[in-house]
């Protein structure tokens, strides 16, 4: 049972979190001082690895190796940069239900290590749980001893029924991440079971592009279940991110390291749609490599509605 003293808040499904709208404020002025592009105006931001025929990421390239197109209509590049110092807000999600019961204490030392390694003083991270419920263990901070105390707080939850998943992180998003500017990310460390979520997985996958953030799933124990697999690299797919699977504990640092890599070897570009339609849509985007490299890169965005 979930108690004060364990200092965790209650996410309310689809209602405002209690709290977190003053942090949010705190960070986006702390952040503030980033250039960064919201979907309200008129120049869409994207940030994207390379990755060479191998699988190695690629640093130190530049615009004219890239064209970006918009619903298969060529765009102009208005920016582009190499973001891998620019801050990051970065959700940690895990899950803690009965099936992950011999795992997260793994998961929970080797996720300490991963922060500390990813977050610094200019970026932020939150913790949050889910099962049966969906809890807040550590609000936004680039505290890393208070991200650790809040990963502690993780506990199985006894319930047999339960594993809200894509409630999890349709709230990450649509609480935490939708209200900071700049880089964001979500690790969910999962089987990718979802069972009880009030949201689907659509759902979820919308609120995690309109928030910008770019979803990476560690998937433990999960070879046996392809439905689950493809429903988690739907979303990492479509938001920029991937699926990692672990079939035992000792490779989830290494797969945590992986993930550690990549955000800290982002490109970002930034173009005004020749679409100007302010009508609501989705709009596909694809960056491509004049070089054939594999770009791994978000699906596409919501247009601003009038």
């Amino acid at each position: 049972m979930r108690t004060p003293a364990m200092c965790t808040v209650l996410f309310a499904l689809l209602l405002p979190l209690s709290g977190l709208g003053q942090q949010s404020n705190q960070a986006s002025d702390q952040q503030g001082r980033i250039p960064a592009f919201r979907k309200n105006v008129s120049v869409v931001s994207v940030f994207f690895t390379v990755k060479d025929h191998h699988g190695a990421l690629l640093p130190n390239l530049t615009k004219d190796e890239f064209e970006v197109l918009e619903d298969a209509r060529p765009q102009t590049i208005k920016y582009f940069a190499s973001e891998t110092d620019l801050p990051l807000t970065l959700g940690l999600l895990i899950d803690s239900s009965r099936s992950m019961q011999s795992m997260l204490e793994t998961e929970k030392v080797v996720a300490a290590d991963f922060l500390r390694q990813v977050i610094t003083d200019k970026d932020l991270a939150f913790v949050i749980s889910f099962d049966s419920s969906v809890d807040m263990l550590q609000d936004l901070t680039s505290d890393v001893r208070l991200l650790d105390g809040g990963l502690k707080r993780a506990k199985i939850n006894p319930n047999p029924k339960g594993e809200l998943l894509y409630d999890g992180i349709y709230l990450a998003s649509t609480e935490v991440l939708s209200k900071q500017v700049g880089r964001k990310a979500m690790v969910a460390l999962t089987d990718g079971q979802d069972e009880g979520s009030r949201v689907k997985l659509r759902d979820a996958v919308e609120a995690a592009q309109k928030a910008d953030a770019i979803c990476y799933v560690l998937l433990v124990h999960a070879s046996q279940d392809a439905a689950g697999t493809a429903e988690m690299r739907q979303l990492a797919e479509a938001t920029g991110g991937r699926v990692i699977e672990v079939d035992n504990p000792h490779k989830i640092g290494d797969a945590l390291r992986q993930i550690s890599s990549e955000l800290r070897s982002q490109y970002s570009l930034g173009y005004t749609p020749e679409n100007s339609k302010r009508d609501g849509t989705f709009r596909k985007i694809e960056i491509k490599s004049k070089n054939g490299y594999k770009i791994q890169a978000r699906r596409g965005y919501y247009a601003p509605a009038s």
